[in-house]
């Protein structure tokens, strides 16, 4: 039962932030940009009996990787401002993003030793 209503509640709101950007684009990417998917996220995960810790764990993994998301939105735009093709826009982004979260594990690790 989880399962299912974890998949309408996502698709609900995929669906409706395609539908905001499509009509008003800066107020679909603000949207798009709130943390939806994570607060539902620790929201079942709590419901599913997730130990605080756990959960804890889990948004601290979603700050780290907020910089990295930042990097590759930004290789996205520029890539489409551009005009390079979306689907070479977006490998450009991951790439971005891989190596972005790369150098900043080499990073803090180097500032833990």
């Amino acid at each position: 039962m989880y399962l299912f209503l974890k998949i309408a509640s996502s698709a609900i709101i995929i669906g409706v932030v395609t539908e905001v950007a499509r009509r008003f684009p800066v107020y679909g990417g603000i949207v798009a940009a709130l943390p939806l998917i994570s607060i539902l996220s620790i929201i079942w995960l709590t419901l599913q009996g997730t130990p605080n810790h756990n959960v804890s764990q889990f948004a601290w993994g979603v700050l780290v990787g907020l910089p990295a998301t930042a990097v590759m939105l930004l290789v996205i735009y520029f890539g489409l401002k551009y005009s390079i093709h979306l689907v070479i826009a977006i490998l450009l982004g991951i790439i971005a993003w891989g190596l972005f979260l790369l150098l900043q594990n080499l990073i803090m690790k180097a500032f833990a030793s």
